[in-house]
Parts: C-alpha cells; sequence; structure tokens
C-alpha cells in the first residue's frame, strides 16, 4: 500500500529542507541520498560515470571546496567523497534482468541563494525544519524532488518483480542557473535509454493537478563576461588607465537595445555588474553576469551573437579585453505524445487528480530539456510534467513552501506511469 511511504515522503523532505546546498556543493545531500539509495538495493554510479567535468558549467572551484569541507563536517566518509570524485550527484540503477526498454527520470537536488523566512506564518519555522544553512534554502522545491525520488526508487525496489526492463533514476546537481544538466548529458549515461520523464512540483499547477501538455521552453545561456582595463590613478594620470568599468557599463546599456527577433520571443538581463577598486583608482576590471533566452535555439544564438559582438566593439572601443565564460545553458523541449499518453493516463487513474492537458506556456528555461533532448537524439522519447502543490508564494522566494499532502497523490501518479514503461 502507498500509505507505507507517506512517513518517508515527509521526514525525508523536511530533513532535507533544513540542509539546503547550492548547486556542485550538494556533497553532503549526494551521501545521503547514495546511502538511502544502496540501502534499498540499488546499483549507484557516481563521479565521472555521471558527470563529465570537461562539459560542467558554472562550477566554481570555491563553492566546491566549501561543499567538501561541509560534507567532511557532517561526517560523511572519505571513502564515499573518494567516490563521488569532487562532482556531486548520482544515478541508481535496476536492472529487473527481464527484457524491456530503459527508463530515466530525473530528480534536481540542489538549492537557492535565499535566506528563509523565520516568522512563525512559515511552515517550515513553525515546525521546526527551517534552513541550517544561512542565506540557503530549498526555494524551489527540490526537496520533495529528492524526496519523490526516493520514494519512488524504494517503490520501485518494492515492485521489482512486476516490471520488466531496466530504470535509471537521476540525482542531478546543479539545475539551478541550469547549470548541471550538461555535464550530466556528457556523461553517456543516458545514451542507452528509451524513455526519459522529469517533473518540477507547483509552478502553474496547482494541488490536485498534474499539468502535461506543456510548451513555451526558453533556450537560455547564462554568460559572465569580465572587463580587463588598466588601472591609474585618476587624478594624477587618468590617461594612463583604461576603464574596465565605463566599458561594462556602456557594454550593458547596448545589450539592453539589441533588436528584438521577428521568429520570437527573446529576453536578456544583466543581473550583476561589478567593478572598481576606489573612488580615484580607474577601474581595472569589471564583471557582468547576465542571461539570454530565445523561443528558439536558433533567436537563443541569435541573441548570444549580438552580445559577442557588443563586447568585442566595446572591447577595441575602450581599449580593454574581455573574457566570456557559458555558465549555464537550457534548450526547447517538444515531449512526445506517447508519452504524454502515458502521463494523462496515469494522471486520471490517480484518485483526487485532475490532468491539465490543455496547453500551458512554461514561461521558463529547465535543463532537464538538455537530458530529454539527448534522449531524444539517440532515437528515444522524452516528456516533462508539472505536478501541483498550492504555496503560499511564488518560487525562489523567502516564504516558498509546498503543501505536503500533495507529495501522496504525485507518488501514486509515479506508480501508475512507470508500469505503463516498464511492463
Amino acid at each position: 500500500m502507498l500509505s507505507a511511504y507517506h512517513d518517508q515522503l515527509i521526514n525525508i523532505r523536511r530533513q532535507l529542507h533544513q540542509n539546503p546546498e547550492e548547486g556542485w556543493s550538494e556533497f553532503t545531500t549526494t551521501a545521503f541520498l547514495v546511502t538511502t539509495l544502496r540501502g534499498y538495493g540499488y546499483d549507484v554510479l557516481l563521479g565521472r560515470k555521471v558527470i563529465d567535468p570537461e562539459a560542467c558549467l558554472g562550477r566554481e572551484e570555491s563553492v566546491v571546496k566549501a561543499g567538501l569541507e561541509r560534507a567532511r563536517r557532517n561526517g560523511v566518509s572519505e571513502e564515499l567523497l573518494a567516490e563521488m570524485e569532487e562532482l556531486t550527484g548520482c544515478v541508481a540503477v535496476l536492472d529487473t534482468g527481464r527484457p524491456g526498454p530503459t527508463l530515466a527520470i530525473r530528480f534536481d537536488i540542489d538549492c537557492v541563494p535565499v535566506t528563509e523566512c523565520t516568522d512563525e506564518t512559515h511552515v517550515p519555522a513553525k515546525e521546526g525544519f527551517i534552513s541550517k544553512n544561512p542565506g540557503f534554502m530549498h526555494a524551489c522545491g527540490h526537496d520533495a524532488h529528492m524526496s519523490m525520488g526516493l520514494a519512488v526508487a524504494h517503490w520501485v525496489m518494492d515492485n521489482k518483480d512486476k516490471l520488466s526492463g531496466k530504470i535509471k533514476i537521476l540525482f542531478q546537481p546543479a539545475e539551478e542557473g541550469v547549470r548541471g544538466a550538461a555535464g550530466m548529458a556528457a556523461s553517456g549515461v543516458l545514451d542507452d535509454c528509451d524513455y526519459f520523464l522529469g517533473s518540477h512540483v507547483a509552478m502553474s499547477a496547482k494541488s490536485g493537478e498534474i499539468a502535461t501538455n506543456l510548451y513555451g521552453y526558453l533556450c537560455t545561456t547564462k554568460l559572465d563576461v569580465t572587463f580587463h582595463g588598466k588601472p591609474a590613478h585618476a587624478g594624477a594620470c587618468p590617461q594612463d588607465g583604461r576603464n574596465a568599468l565605463t566599458a561594462a557599463a556602456n557594454a550593458t546599456v547596448q545589450m539592453m537595445g539589441i533588436s528584438r527577433h521577428s521568429g520570437g520571443m527573446t529576453r536578456i538581463n544583466v543581473g550583476q555588474l561589478i567593478a572598481g577598486e576606489g573612488r580615484n583608482v580607474i577601474p581595472s576590471k569589471a564583471v557582468m553576469k547576465l542571461e539570454v533566452r530565445g523561443e528558439t535555439g536558433e533567436i537563443n544564438q541569435y541573441m548570444v551573437d549580438q552580445v559577442t559582438n557588443i563586447c568585442k566593439g566595446v572591447a577595441l572601443g575602450f581599449g580593454v579585453t574581455y573574457e566570456m565564460r557559458k555558465m549555464g545553458e537550457a534548450v526547447d523541449l517538444t515531449a512526445d505524445q506517447e508519452l504524454v499518453d502515458i502521463l494523462n493516463a496515469a494522471g486520471r487513474a490517480t484518485p483526487g487528480i485532475t490532468v491539465v492537458d490543455k496547453a500551458l506556456n512554461f514561461g521558463g528555461s529547465e535543463d532537464a530539456t538538455i537530458l530529454a533532448r539527448r534522449v531524444q537524439a539517440h532515437g528515444g522519447k522524452a516528456a516533462f510534467f508539472l505536478w501541483g502543490s498550492d504555496r503560499p508564494s511564488g518560487h525562489h522566494t523567502a516564504t516558498f513552501d509546498i503543501k505536503e499532502s500533495d507529495l501522496d497523490p504525485a507518488l501514486e501518479v509515479w506508480t501508475h506511469i512507470i508500469p505503463s514503461i516498464l511492463k
């Protein structure tokens, strides 16, 4: 009976909620996942078996080291850390031994840099499972995703004799900033998969709903641009300096004026501009953190090209140099109808669930699309769906929370999906 997994869903979600870790630092989280999955009997892959370090995006060494130090303080063994090879995330594999397809399902594991609300009206504060890591919070539901993934894994193992084929359960790091999927895809761990499914809690789905007909996944590229100038005394010899700050500021203004594309929607935002050493010093360095988005890959690349051209021109005009680093990316996705039909049937078979099969605009970016497209590129099929939960505020806010009562029906949906594929 699915009631046997109820306490697990709640307790693990709350435990993980208290211990949020930012992308590429989730070593304590990964250790918990690996230990739990191996306890269920899974073969669990780690390190370079599931992440290609050459394809990782936005992976900062200082963040990795901080996560490793935290893991050691939290009692994670050196043996397990060695298995991780300084790479977070894992993949649990179960081969039933019976002929059948290979299904991959993905759950993300990182948090966001948000300071959690401590007011008693906020349920995690009231119930005592608020974040213990200041400045970081599971404000996007990834704690619920991991809890769901572990409950699904537990159910699959309990019911393995009724299934055929193979299942791979992916726990992906660094989804925030769309940084982690590229490295996981490049590892090749998905290349034998016939089906891929991902999901997200809440968003445009309310409690008691699953949304299966999604469109509008925005392609995106996250970029860090660093301008390098030359310092000089601003009063005594300003002519000797090359002002990186003014170069970056000029580039910012020009980027906001990039012509939009007639083929579809575009977005651009410069979210951070960090520069300068002091008020009387010509700034020698300026760092811009920006993103572009596009309705299609072609349109997104158009935006990247325009940004690149602006940086080149500004660097020449201001006598500075620049370097550009890709920090994250996601692509668009068209779901395969076979899987959408399976999702709809699973939702309709679950008491208390309403299937929202009208077209819904996803309206954002999600790097599960990279994993999905990898499977599709190898001849497989892929889809992504939302499972609903009413919430007091939007994602990535200090008061974000989910209704824990929505975990049980969402698990039941998964228990209808998986046998429909691994039959």
